[in-house]
């Protein structure tokens, strides 16, 4: 027998030595997918200091929010720049409160507001600080875009989609409707009034109108380009903007001067002296301008780049105090020509959880949330979350190696957003009257972003935008589908063809001239329409389009929630039918899948039928509601409500009834 090494032989002996333990235990058995929690909430995806209504009273200023619900009215003083006060309009949650307030007015020292999506009046009375709700002009679904004081403190306000002018007398009560002003005209965007007329701009018909307040008889003064959205009066003077022409007229209608602007203007006070002041949009400058004058003068650099101006006012101090519609006031000194800004929720203004714009998932480092006028990040490797102004709204986010791109509203500007810096830049704009962009793709063997967009106002032909994410370079082919806008864009990459979805009533302000949408195919290496086809007779609008495996999946919005699977081959329908109502749809591992609005919010596999795998994810999306798969995974990022989540949608499992978080 051989010898066995000593070495062996001592580890023998050494492990007969070691005290006998228990057997370890079996490995518990993993839980099945789909037990336990299936819904993460991580708190609001993006918060807002936004505002929309904004007006001057003495030494204080007063701006109404934009999407926090029920919406903030703030009292500002304006020597401190701090916000010295907050009430709640309504004072508390009811099915149909408004979101935000376009319109304010000062009279009799008390501040008048005028909401959507509930078109109500209301006054609050900073000697008390009580809030009253006056009165309604419309049902759910309707704004109240503009309000005037006349110098007997009777209160004017234009509507929308019946595009009137109303009366409120303050000391009655009394309501007056002073009935349709354009036939078809759904926006009465802009009012303003003297001792005798109310003057109102006409959105969709270009029309700027005085109506006697005596008599009720309605007059045209002139008649723009486009939609008028700005009117001031001053002396003998009405003056409005349409598009990118100030309309200069006397109050009698002669004398009518078209002042060309280069731009646009979506501001305007007057002074005492009849000096007229403009902010430009979209870059946000001061502009001075005086009758006569044959273009207005830049005097001052943005005091917000890129921002929107809700509100102008002058003080005593020859002080030009502006309101950002991203939440900002500033001031400009006239005489220096020096500029301070403001942030408000820095002052003290209460923010809240909006309605998003878009999303974006990074895998394994970032969520990027769109909202109004900034971008809310929550960092999935520390949880920590931080946010970050951008030039407007990001109606929707491509990535492109470690930038992200944003197609923005409402100036149809293309930025870029570093990953790791943040730094925002501008790649340019759509132009062309393309000011709503609605769908951004990567196209990675081409190295171009494409973009779908819609114009603005009496319009109906949209276009595809290819553009060079290096040099900014933009190629607009607009009318792509003549007569009708672009809501959305689906490529295939290898084959070198962008799918579109159309949408008959395109800037919403014009008959269309089509009953049914179009889907067309674009090929990108020779820049032609290979075909166009209507899917289904009389559906008027697609939300979203996908291509997948052969198929184009579509969504309508009118009629909401139907969906098709087309066949690109044949280009017939092959599967349709009806989901609770439209939304985004997406693929992810070799399926289909889209989330909606209505019906509480609901998830959907699509197939040659739809499976219904999640519901009660609220309908709180501002744009289209969005599903971003993790990568090998059935978890989704969305929305819970107002909040970011993180959902199971594993088709295996049982349907899904989520539970949105309040607030």
């Amino acid at each position: 027998m051989p010898r066995k090494p000593l070495a062996v032989l001592a580890a023998l002996v050494a492990s007969l030595l070691l005290p006998v333990l228990p057997a370890r235990a079996a490995t518990p058995p993993k839980a099945p997918p789909c037990a336990g929690p299936r819904v993460e909430t991580f708190g609001p995806a993006s918060l807002t200091g936004a505002i929309v209504g904004a007006v001057v009273h003495e030494d204080k200023a007063y701006v109404v929010t934009r999407g926090q619900k029920p919406p903030v009215l703030a009292e500002i003083d304006l020597n401190s720049r701090k916000v010295v006060r907050s009430v709640r309009l309504p004072d508390g949650p009811a099915a149909g409160e408004p979101e935000g307030g376009w319109a304010t007015a000062v009279s009799g020292g008390k501040v008048y507001v005028g909401t959507y999506p509930v078109p109500d009046l209301y006054r609050f009375d900073p000697a008390t600080g009580e809030v009253e709700r006056l009165a309604s002009f419309g049902k759910n679904g309707g704004y109240i875009w503009s309000l005037a004081a006349a110098p007997d403190g009777t209160i004017y306000a234009g509507t929308y989609p019946d595009g009137r002018v109303r009366e409120y007398v303050p000391a009655t009560g009394a309501v007056r409707d002073f009935g349709v002003l354009a036939a078809g005209e759904r926006y009465v965007r802009a009012v303003a009034a003297d001792a005798d007329n109310v003057y109102a701009g006409l959105l969709d018909k270009g029309k700027l109108v005085a109506i006697n307040r005596a008599t009720g008889a309605v007059k045209e003064l002139a008649q723009g380009g486009t939609g008028i959205g700005v009117v001031a009066e001053h002396g003998d003077r009405i003056l409005a903007v349409s598009g990118q022409t100030l309309i200069d007229v006397r109050k009698d209608g002669t004398d009518a001067r078209n002042v060309p602007l280069g731009g646009s203007l979506d501001a305007l006070t007057v002074a005492p002296d009849g000096t007229v002041y403009g902010t430009s949009r979209p870059d946000g400058a001061v502009h001075r301008y005086r009758t006569g004058d044959s273009a207005p003068t830049r005097i001052a650099d943005p005091p917000s780049q890129d921002d929107e101006t809700r509100r102008l006012a002058l003080t005593g101090d020859g002080t030009l105090v502006g309101f950002s519609g991203s939440g900002g006031m500033w001031s400009l000194d006239l005489a220096t020509g020096r500029s301070r800004f403001t942030d408000l929720i820095e002052a003290g203004l209460p923010a809240g959880a909006e309605r998003p714009q878009s999303m974006l998932l990074v895998p394994g480092r970032a969520v990027y949330v769109g909202g109004h006028f900034f971008m809310d990040v929550r960092d999935l490797r520390t949880g920590e979350q931080r946010r970050f102004r951008v030039p407007g709204e990001p109606k929707d986010l491509v990535r492109r190696g470690n930038k992200i791109y944003a197609a923005v509203y409402p100036s149809g500007n293309i930025i870029s957003i570093d990953l790791r810096t943040d730094e925002v830049r501008s790649l340019g704009y759509l132009g062309h009257g393309q000011q709503r962009p609605w769908d951004l793709e990567y196209d990675p063997v081409r190295d171009k972003l494409l973009v779908a967009s819609a114009p603005l106002g009496a319009e109906l032909e949209g276009a595809l935008s290819i553009v060079d994410p290096d040099t900014g370079h933009m190629d607009v082919y607009k009318g792509v589908i003549p007569g009708q806008s672009l809501m959305s864009l689906s490529l295939d990459a290898r084959e070198g063809v962008v799918y579109l979805g159309g949408d008959v009533l395109g800037g919403g302000g014009t008959p269309p001239v089509h009953t049914s949408a179009s889907v067309a195919a674009f090929d990108l290496r020779s820049r032609t329409v290979l075909w166009q086809v209507e899917p289904v007779a009389g559906y008027r609008t697609f939300q979203d389009v996908k291509v997948h495996d052969g198929l184009l999946y579509g969504v309508y919005k009118r009629n909401s929630g139907a969906w098709i699977a087309l066949d690109l081959a044949t280009r017939t329908v092959r599967h349709q039918g009806t989901l609770s109502g439209y939304g985004e749809l997406t693929t992810h591992r070799g399926r289909v899948f889209v989330s909606t609005f209505f019906g509480g919010g609901n998830a959907y596999e699509l197939s040659d039928h739809a499976t219904q795998l999640a519901t009660g994810l609220g309908d709180e999306w501002y744009t289209n509601p969005q599903l971003h798969f993790e990568p090998g995974s059935w978890k989704a990022w969305a929305l819970s409500g107002r909040h970011l989540a993180r959902i199971d949608l594993d088709p295996s499992c049982p349907p899904l009834t989520v539970t949105p978080p309040q607030g």
